[in-house]
């Protein structure tokens, strides 16, 4: 009798371990194609920019001001004030280079601030990471009317010359009330994990110095 109980017992967990094996091959399988969508979209949006590829050979999130270097430099046709990606998102904005390096400003630093938006909105604003979680940045003032939701994908803006409209960022993890009540303090899950990046390129638009000069008149 006990034993026809202990068999009748394991035989349910043993489905319900099934069950839950196949709810998460499903949400890995829903994961690895919204990377992939992501990736694609990203692809079409840089088609027309030179894209430069290097690798990370030194890189730090434990400080406030974090910075990467790349095995890419003017020898390459890198040049400061590019901006650097990777599969799934921006990385930083290059600040040095030599002849066959370049140190990056990291997307984790406290003087980092990428212009962005709200995808499907003309709400922008700029990410921001105050320290950290290095998974997690802020979007601040976003207006009341722009009724953000958890969820919502955050893209680069394209209002500079360093990264073209609809870049992908991040999702919104989190709404909060701006300190005078009047806005939203977005806190938005990065889409890179600046941590583990390895492979990144370089981004060459062919008309920034043209678009720069109008900037500066």
């Amino acid at each position: 009798m006990n034993l026809g109980k202990e068999n009748a017992y394991l035989v349910r967990q043993n489905i319900l371990l099934q069950n839950n094996l196949n709810v998460l091959r499903h949400e890995l399988t829903k994961l690895k194609k919204e990377t992939s969508a992501t990736q694609q979209y990203q692809t079409d949006l840089l088609k027309d920019i030179e894209m430069i590829p290097a690798q990370v050979i030194s890189n730090s999130v434990r400080q406030r001001d974090n910075l990467i270097t790349i095995n890419v430099g003017s020898n390459d046709g890198v040049e400061p004030e590019m901006g650097v990606i990777s599969g799934t998102g921006v990385v930083g904005i290059v600040s040095k280079v030599t002849p066959h390096y370049a140190l990056v400003l990291s997307v984790l630093n406290s003087r980092s601030s990428i212009s962005c938006r709200l995808r499907g909105t003309e709400y922008f604003g700029y990410m921001k990471w105050n320290g950290g979680n290095p998974l997690q940045v802020s979007m601040d003032d976003v207006p009341r009317h722009a009724k953000p939701r958890v969820g919502d994908i955050v893209e680069t803006s394209g209002f500079s010359s360093l990264f073209p409209a609809g870049i992908f960022l991040g999702r919104v993890a989190q709404i909060h009330n701006s300190g005078d009540g009047l806005a939203y303090s977005l806190e938005i899950q990065m889409g890179t994990d600046i941590a583990h990046v390895q492979n990144v390129c370089v981004l060459k638009h062919k008309m920034k110095a043209e678009l720069d000069s109008l900037r500066r008149e």
